[in-house]
């Protein structure tokens, strides 16, 4: 089973990705959630990106790299996880990781160096359509993806809003977030296979 580093969305370490990592594990998977907002939580997206904005994107970084590395320092290989702003992080530990052996994307991508170089299997779920991931920045992702060595698969839950998995939200799609996590979990059950 897989050892996955879960990381959150803008509105920090909430119900929903305790909730997530415990279907996860319920799976057979061990999961780490670390909190990079060190204890805040938010119930408005603006507040969450006004308190992303205010740590900075590098701080969100180096906080996800330092979460990352006790793990990675212990041998242990990691499917990287993430909701939204978590995704985007998620993203760029994977990218930079040699042995990751899988990244999972729930509600959000993000930018993909040009020398981006990777063999791992790649499975995003996004809304559609999505104001945070709007079509052209999905397709371009998507072939910089593939460019750089990637297996990608994209799942797209129309009508259901950005952060459709998280039932505290006003996104929540209880038939679209059922839907993503079966075929989540069936993505990282394919991972042991």
């Amino acid at each position: 089973m897989a050892q996955i580093l879960l990381l959150h969305s803008v509105y920090g370490l909430r119900p929903a990705v305790h909730t997530a990592a415990d279907r996860l594990r319920a799976a057979g998977h061990t999961v780490h959630t670390p909190d990079l907002f060190e204890g805040r939580t938010f119930d408005d997206v603006e507040e969450g990106m006004a308190y992303k904005e205010e740590v900075g994107s590098d701080e969100l970084l180096r906080r996800a790299v330092g979460a990352a590395a006790p793990l990675l320092a212990s041998g242990t290989t990691l499917v990287y996880a993430g909701l939204s702003l978590g995704g985007s992080l998620a993203q760029n530990l994977a990218l930079a990781d040699e042995n990751a052996r899988g990244l999972l994307l729930l509600h959000g991508t993000s930018d993909i160096r040009e020398d981006a170089a990777t063999s791992i299997p790649v499975q995003l779920h996004v809304a559609e359509p999505d104001p945070f991931e709007p079509e052209d920045w999905l397709n371009a992702w998507y072939l910089n993806m593939r460019k750089a060595g990637a297996d990608v698969e994209i799942h797209r839950y129309r009508g259901a809003g950005h952060l459709f998995t998280d039932p505290d939200l006003p996104d929540y799609d209880p038939e679209a977030a059922e839907r993503a996590w079966v075929v989540a979990l069936d993505f990282l059950a394919e991972l042991d296979a």
